[in-house]
């Protein structure tokens, strides 16, 4: 946690350097015009997730996933109007799936179960199963244009931070199976539970993206841990995807 802090100081450090107006910077800026720039924007993130530091008894598998939209204002800087803050609102949502497992969110126990079978059953699992958390999330972004006068035919960079609250977090299972793969109640049968109770209420994580014109490719880690502290592993997530920006 301190070093991914530590590195994003430094980064916005460089960026902050790079953006103070000098005399020859002064020359140049002048004839920079944002008048046909747009404030805001929209920011959508699809891409896949993975945790780390997840001991051997939990197993994924598959194209686990987030999706993210954003509402964003974009402040370019007056001393330099390549760098710019921008700043929204959105939802955050992240898709873990599991390999024949059960995470047991509703449990009566002190910590979250991964369990390797149905509860009430020996061997019985899920043909699919994952675990949904979703947050309401505020991102700021410090950002980089080679051409701020035109974003759309610009190379653009990025970093910053998202801070988050849980709003809902749920698994869902699809197709009950036995041992020999059989399905129980049909293909179509699917369970869904709520609870938000093991998990950490708030989010904190390092951004960052590189990209040209409305497309870049992102890449964040999460500071906070997924499980709250003493109710199971010290899981993170790491996610790499595609971001679509007007900025």
């Amino acid at each position: 946690m301190k070093k991914s802090t530590l590195l994003l100081f430094i980064l916005a450090a460089v960026f902050t350097a790079n953006a103070q107006t000098t005399p020859e910077t002064k020359k140049t800026t002048k004839k920079i015009d944002l008048s046909n720039r747009a404030a805001d924007h929209f920011m959508i993130q699809y891409g896949m997730d993975s945790w780390t530091g997840t001991p051997d008894s939990i197993r994924t598998k598959g194209f686990s996933r987030h999706f993210n939209f954003y509402f964003m204002l974009d402040k370019p800087f007056k001393g330099n109007p390549k760098f710019s803050v921008a700043y929204g609102v959105g939802i955050g949502s992240n898709n873990i799936f599991f390999d024949k497992q059960y995470v047991d969110i509703k449990a009566n126990s002190s910590r979250l179960p991964f369990r390797n079978s149905f509860p009430g059953t020996d061997s019985a699992y899920f043909k699919k199963f994952k675990l949904t958390s979703i947050f309401l999330e505020a991102p700021i972004e410090l950002r980089y244009y080679s051409n701020p006068e035109n974003p759309n035919k610009s190379w653009k960079a990025a970093i910053g931070v998202k801070v988050g609250t849980l709003i809902k977090a749920y698994t869902k299972g699809k197709d009950l199976q036995n041992k020999a793969g059989q399905s129980l109640y049909g293909s179509s049968y699917i369970e869904k539970e709520s609870n938000k109770k093991f998990f950490n209420s708030t989010k904190l994580a390092v951004t960052a993206r590189v990209g040209f014109g409305a497309f870049s490719l992102d890449a964040g880690y999460q500071i906070t841990q997924v499980i709250k502290q003493g109710f199971g592993p010290e899981v993170r997530p790491f996610s790499i995807g595609l971001t679509i920006s007007g900025l």
